[in-house]
């Protein structure tokens, strides 16, 4: 699992840091089809192989039976999901349908968090890490809050590099710990800027997920001996 953590790692920002020269040499659309067809496939064989085996290794502990625990891991999840996908980017541009570009983005989540995603997956991890309690699941937390740390690190630089004195004031006015710039008033939280379609399509997402839990670990383990069977001959 952390070998595959760091093979993604690399290829992914690998691919982030490579954009500015990719995206010269061969163009924007055709760098994200290349960065998607190489990143997808092994975004899927992590998620299913994490599935299969998230209960491997020793049990360090066990708060399952606990009164509240679901809602609160529920809840928590939910919440991760806000952070994961927010509504900061153009989604016809992820197929590169529309030509892929960089912005800073100022308002929404980014009033909260100038790293969305990167808080989302630690939030994910926590609350994951709470429930399953396995080593396996230790080691796949800390691997993917290690990468989301570097990416933050590595995200500013590239925004720095690209944007220069516009990125400089964002980051004064914005904070990486959740709600820290509200608190010191630096950002003050506008309600309508929340208040759009792409967060009721993430509650829909939310609550899909829910009702297909019981099902995705018996479809990860028909895709993973599907895929390794075809892979072995």
């Amino acid at each position: 699992m952390f070998l595959l953590l760091v093979l993604f790692a690399v290829i992914h920002s690998g691919g982030a840091a490579l954009r500015p020269w990719a995206e010269e040499l061969v163009g924007p659309r055709l760098w994200r089809i290349i960065f998607a067809i190489v990143s997808i496939p092994l975004a899927a064989i992590l998620i299913g192989y994490f599935l299969v085996h998230r209960y491997d290794g020793a049990r360090l502990w066990n708060v399952q039976g606990l009164t509240g625990m679901v809602p609160l891991v529920w809840f928590l999840t939910a919440v991760s999901f806000f952070f994961l996908y927010p509504a900061t980017y153009n989604l016809l541009e992820i197929p590169a349908v529309v030509k892929p570009q960089q912005r800073l983005y100022s308002k929404g989540i980014i009033r909260v968090t100038r790293h969305p995603q990167a808080v989302g997956q630690i939030l994910w991890c926590l609350t994951h890490q709470l429930w399953i309690g396995s080593s396996f699941m230790l080691v796949t937390s800390l691997g993917l809050i290690g990468h989301h740390v570097f990416a933050i690190w590595h995200g500013d630089k590239r925004l720095k590099r690209k944007f220069g004195p516009a990125f400089e004031v964002l980051k004064e006015e914005t904070s990486v710990v959740p709600f820290l710039a509200v608190i010191d008033k630096r950002q003050k939280l506008i309600v309508q800027e929340f208040l759009r379609p792409s967060q009721l399509g993430i509650a829909l997402a939310v609550g899909l997920f829910w009702w297909s839990h019981r099902f995705i670990s018996l479809g990860s383990e028909a895709f993973l001996s599907s895929w390794l069977g075809e892979l072995l001959g």
